[in-house]
């Protein structure tokens, strides 16, 4: 799933991605897992359970679907809620759940934690 079509969005998600391998001492790294009714971009799931959960989920802006990218930012936090990425990691135990969702146009780039 993450070497799949060459897009914009697979881009960020692997550069992403490649960053965060490095905390594997403290986290999980999981990318494009069942989780929900979907499958989120990365999830970074704490070796103690008492530790943050991070669902990270990446858009690129559709200039046929979203004039902004503050909408681009909202569909995906929707994507997230709709689909139930937080599902697996809640039936687990896990509590802290921090959800963050990254949008991109071009080279601008906004981010949200939630």
């Amino acid at each position: 799933m993450d070497v799949g079509e060459n897009t914009a969005e697979n881009f960020y998600h692997a550069f992403v991605l490649g960053m965060l391998v490095g905390l594997k001492d403290s986290y999980y790294v999981n990318s494009n897992r069942e989780s929900g009714i979907g499958r989120y971009d990365i999830m970074l799931e704490p070796k103690d359970k008492n530790g943050n959960s991070f669902i990270m989920e990446f858009k690129v802006m559709e200039d046929m679907e979203e004039k902004t990218i503050e909408e681009t930012i909202e569909n995906a936090k929707k994507q997230i809620e709709e689909k139930g990425y937080e599902q697996n990691l809640k039936e687990r135990g896990f509590k802290n759940i921090i959800k963050m969702v990254y949008a991109f146009k071009g080279k601008e780039v906004k981010m949200e934690i939630y």
